[in-house]
């Protein structure tokens, strides 16, 4: 898929929609991105050790079970396209969180002068993530924040077929909430789809404006079969 075609897809989303699932309930659920053809190149490329800077085994880490890769700045064609199309649909959202929380909005215009920027602060290393789940493999509850230069929002895109391809490994998200107890949420991700969501909080309105409502995100048990992603992550790591 080239730039043209991925721009077109990431561009037909209904974003005034996605925006407003994405204030509820801190994710939203896109349409179709990427085609099945797309999904299969993209984990084929799980085996190809020049492609990623780093290997995670999360079970020896005590993140969860499963593994993940860690791919170098020489992107694939899609990866690299995928971000660069997705940036600037989901800055406005960005820089709209940021002033409800009276935060500083340090994103500019372009992602490369944002990576630019997140390399000056020392935050250098790839963080677009290829993750590969097989039967007992889960992911524990996390933020993928990676340094104090952070986009507030990321996205993970099902690469297999659920029902299909795996079982179980449904994406979690808990959100604590203020003085009551953490509320839960589970999504099945379909094939070439995406789900935008918060990388650490997402505004709630109270009685006194508007507070942050922390959230973290993880994977549940894959029950069989084997589960692959392709994760975005708009800006690089320490």
């Amino acid at each position: 898929m080239g730039h043209r075609a991925v721009g077109d897809a990431v561009a037909q989303q209904d974003w005034a929609a996605l925006a407003h699932e994405l204030d509820e309930h801190g994710s939203a659920l896109t349409g179709q991105l990427l085609s099945p053809d797309e999904c299969r190149s993209l984990t084929e490329l799980y085996g190809h050790d020049e492609l990623f800077r780093t290997t995670v085994n999360m079970a020896r880490l005590r993140f969860g079970s499963g593994e993940y890769r860690y791919f170098t700045h020489d992107l694939p064609d899609v990866v690299r396209d995928l971000r660069e199309a997705l940036y600037p649909r989901l800055l406005p959202i960005a820089r709209d969180w940021a002033a409800r929380l009276g935060r500083p909005a340090p994103w500019p215009e372009t992602l490369d002068e944002w990576i630019t920027m997140c390399h000056a602060a020392g935050q250098s290393r790839s963080a677009q993530i290829l993750l590969r789940y097989g039967p007992g493999d889960w992911n524990a509850l996390h933020r993928d924040l990676f340094g104090d230069m952070y986009f507030p929002l990321q996205v993970v895109i099902g690469l297999d077929v659920p029902g299909v391809d795996y079982t179980g490994g449904e994406f979690l998200m808990i959100e604590q909430r203020p003085r009551a107890q953490s509320r839960g949420s589970t999504m099945t991700l379909p094939q070439g789809h995406g789900l935008i969501f918060t990388t650490r909080d997402r505004p709630v309105a109270s009685s006194r404006g508007w507070s942050a409502g922390p959230m973290r995100h993880g994977v549940s048990t894959v029950r069989s079969g084997r589960r692959h992603t392709l994760g975005l992550v708009f800006h690089d790591a320490t």
